[in-house]
């Protein structure tokens, strides 16, 4: 028997898989080979589309007929393929998918989804895929319990979890299956299911709740999805009842050990565990004097027989700093942590590192340790929810930002992308509302995270081509360009109307939605933007100020150093200068301030007048739920302008050039 595909709650939008997806196969024969459990998935699938669409499959042995489609598992050809790659090809009126796995058998049926008709017209030179980062996983900082400050979902922006509900197993499986059926569409093949912020009731899943990650992990099982857990350092003490938890203690590792092949006992395909250690407040190895390698191959050791890995988060920074301190320099943190390290990290140890040095700001310059490890296992970090970029709220498509990272090239001529040895991990932007990420387009981002984890080197236009296809395959031509109209600049436009040159963080303290542009600066977290009556922007340079630009090899080191050589796009990050210092594109810094704010406002206004537009031609609550959000988005963009204007007025005392007003 097929396995069944998961059917979705009424009212649940079918995001990039509506049933018209697999019209193309749906109507056509198709042979199955192959015997493995992700080829009943496979052929669930097809059996369903060809029930709607009157096609027909056949299983095993072929029956003398005409095929349209052939998926099979075989040998491996000239190429290795492994577990996820595949071949697909079309000849003598036949479109054959072949992998010697079944994971890649299930990206070949999407790959031939994602074609639709093109996929059975004319002749196909046979093509290898193969995924270029063995693990895409998506972060979930989900809580069991609510939390009395984040929630039932840290930084959540789409209703609550879709594994926990106020302090239990939401038991919605055949929800989480339909996720993870969403997932492998795109390429994702990881999820950790709860907050790195590990608090009581989190910290137990490890534990004598293990039986609820469990379920979790079979619901995702069936398209190839390996479940991950956010644990506590301090689980030996917390849950253990030891004294200590100090990675050299014989103790501690024979309780990590124990612990751990509990877990392969419950769930034998557990992808491994991930850790936030020393880093705002959560426990880690520098209360017993170690470092954070000794911390890492701790849980690596426990985790190397059953092959599964320790993702240990690079996010470390002294977040108690004295504002008046102009030395103490957040962006440098992670790289003075974690470069004397490299090599001391075991194999199934992998450093996680956000892609830029702050926090997912909308802006920023990608990290320079990334490059810098050369003897560790990386991994990449994103954020699909938009924590500093709208929060789903506002309409900010992250691909071109994403894509840029992963194609900077640092020393060596190695791109972002070829560095991530240890995979791209992104915190998920999903969760228990109707359109699964809050924000309809907002679905955007979590599948072009997907594809370009696949592929780093993907053109982000083609792949929100892609999106738009499957997510409304009848669309004609009016709805895919007023996608792209509303879609293609958008992050560019929230960084227009938000902070400009680099500058991060001028936003509302805790939620951080809103303007607020002294909001951190004389905080403990750190300070941002350094504004007085003479000018704006940290100093960042070796020769002058913190020197963090010193991190980077040549020729970034040298590029960053200078105003003068520095991109605009990045002046502020790295340089404190006059309001009069004239930018490559020929403004001053803060004629671009008032400008850019004027004409983000400009832009929104423009953006939501094309959304109205397609009313006749998307669902009308789709449509509904875009269009709302379009008014907020509309409400603060104009907040931002006329807030971020007014400071930067006032401290420089000079006018706006064109004559507009600044409140």
């Amino acid at each position: 028997m097929p396995l069944p595909v998961p059917v979705l709650p009424e009212g649940v939008d079918p995001a990039w898989l509506p049933p018209a997806a697999f019209r193309a196969i749906g109507g056509r024969r198709t042979l199955i080979r192959g015997s493995a459990p992700l080829v009943e998935t496979v052929h669930g699938e097809v059996v369903q589309a060809c029930r709607r669409f009157g096609g027909r499959v056949v299983r095993g042995a072929p029956d003398g007929g005409a095929y349209d489609l052939v998926l099979a598992l075989g040998a491996e050809g000239p190429e290795p393929l492994g577990e996820e790659g595949f071949t697909c090809a079309r000849e003598g009126g036949t479109t054959t998918v072949t992998a010697s796995g079944g994971r890649g058998l299930l990206y070949g049926l999407f790959h031939v989804v994602r074609l639709g008709d093109d996929a059975f017209r004319g002749e196909r030179a046979r093509e290898v895929h193969r995924p270029a980062l063995a693990l895409r996983m998506l972060d979930h900082w989900d809580n069991v319990a609510v939390h009395p400050v984040m929630g039932q979902v840290e930084r959540g922006y789409a209703g609550g979890s879709l594994f926990w509900r106020d302090g239990s197993a939401r038991g919605e499986l055949d929800r989480v299956r339909a996720y993870g059926r969403l997932l492998a569409a795109c390429g994702i093949n990881a999820v950790s299911v709860n907050n790195v912020n590990v608090h009581a009731a989190e910290a137990r899943l490890l534990t004598d709740r293990i039986g609820e990650v469990a379920d979790i992990a079979a619901a995702l099982r069936p398209y190839g999805i390996r479940t991950h857990l956010s644990v506590s350092f301090a689980a030996p003490v917390t849950l253990g009842g030891l004294p200590t938890a100090d990675p050299l203690d014989g103790a501690v590792r024979d309780w990590w050990a124990g612990a751990t092949r509990r877990v392969y006992e419950a769930i034998p395909d557990f992808g491994g565990y991930v850790v936030k250690a020393d880093s705002e407040g959560q426990p880690g190895p520098f209360a017993y004097g170690r470092s954070h390698a000794e911390g890492a191959n701790l849980l690596a050791a426990a985790l190397e027989p059953f092959g599964g890995t320790v993702h240990w988060r690079a996010f470390v920074y002294d977040h108690r700093q004295d504002w008046r301190d102009r030395t103490t320099d957040r962006a440098r943190a992670a790289y003075d942590h974690f470069v004397p390290l490299d090599g001391e990290f075991a194999e199934q140890a992998v450093l996680q590192v956000k892609h830029g040095p702050m926090d997912f700001q909308v802006r920023e310059p990608v990290s320079p340790l990334i490059g810098a490890m050369p003897r560790t296992r990386l991994a990449v970090e994103l954020q699909a929810t938009q924590e500093y970029t709208g929060q789903q709220r506002h309409v900010c498509w992250l691909g071109p930002m994403w894509s840029g990272v992963l194609r900077f090239r640092h020393e060596h001529d190695q791109s972002v992308g070829e560095l991530a040895r240890g995979g791209l991990v992104a915190v998920s932007n999903a969760g228990g509302d109707p359109f699964w990420t809050g924000h309809p387009l907002a679905q955007a981002n979590l599948y072009t995270f997907g594809r370009l984890a696949w592929r780093p080197d993907a053109e982000p236009r083609a792949v929100l081509d892609e999106w738009i296809k499957l997510s409304f395959p009848d669309a004609p031509p009016q709805l895919a360009d007023g996608l792209h109209a509303v879609l293609d600049g958008s992050w560019r436009t929230y960084e227009k109307y938000t902070a400009p040159l680099g500058v991060g963080f001028m936003v509302q303290p805790g939620h951080h939605y809103g303007p607020s542009v002294d909001g951190y600066e004389y905080s403990p977290w750190g300070t941002y933007h350094f504004a007085d009556r003479d000018g704006i922007g940290v100093d960042r340079s070796v020769a002058t100020g913190t020197g963090y630009a010193g991190q980077y090899a040549k020729p970034w080191a040298e590029l960053y150093e200078s105003p003068d050589t520095c991109p605009d796009e990045l002046l502020l990050f790295f340089h404190h200068v006059p309001y009069g210092h004239v930018l490559k594109s020929g403004k001053t810094v803060i004629q671009h301030i008032y400008d850019t704010h004027f004409e983000g406002v400009e832009e929104v206004e423009e953006a939501r007048s094309v959304w109205a537009s397609l009313a006749g031609l998307v669902d009308p609550a789709r449509h509904a739920r875009v269009a709302e959000r379009y008014e907020e988005q509309l409400r603060g963009a104009r907040e931002w302008r006329d807030q971020v204007n007014s400071y930067f007025f006032r401290k420089s005392g000079v006018p706006d050039g064109r004559g507009r007003r600044i409140c």
